[in-house]
């Protein structure tokens, strides 16, 4: 497992946002547009929100962020637009995780195959707070 990074979430700014945080932490932002999403259909009014957000200075990543996508199932909520997400380094190490935090918590996006993504999911745990696991492609 790799070190935890705070992931932010908001409602059209993101791109603003981590503009800020990187004037203030200085680093390197990448920023990748919801239009670069690979084979999904996003009407014109939100291609320009952004679908992942990076900001890392050395080999540390700072903090990652993105835009909600309206009517998707993630509605917004100022105070509470932040997860805690988790680099796995492996198949089994993502399904023992996702398995233990979501115990009488509630899944979001169940572990799934994603462009990006070996596994991906999403859940908010019992205590509510948000997760995210990712074991990246190889």
């Amino acid at each position: 497992m790799q070190e935890p990074v705070t992931y932010l979430n908001f409602d059209g700014n993101t791109c603003e946002a981590m503009q800020f945080y990187a004037r203030c932490f200085g680093g390197d932002l990448s920023l990748m547009p919801f239009s670069e999403m690979q084979g999904a259909d996003i009407p014109a009014e939100l291609k320009d929100r952004i679908m992942h957000a990076r900001l890392s200075k050395g080999t540390a990543v700072l903090l990652m962020a993105s835009d909600t996508m309206p009517g998707q199932g993630f509605p917004f909520q100022q105070g509470n637009n932040f997860s805690v997400m988790i680099a796995c380094e492996s198949v089994e190490e993502i399904d023992k995780l996702f398995g233990a935090l979501s115990q009488n918590g509630q899944v979001k996006m169940p572990l799934q195959n994603t462009f990006w993504a070996a596994r991906f999911g999403m859940l908010t745990d019992q205590f509510g707070i948000n997760w995210i696991l990712n074991f990246e492609k190889p």
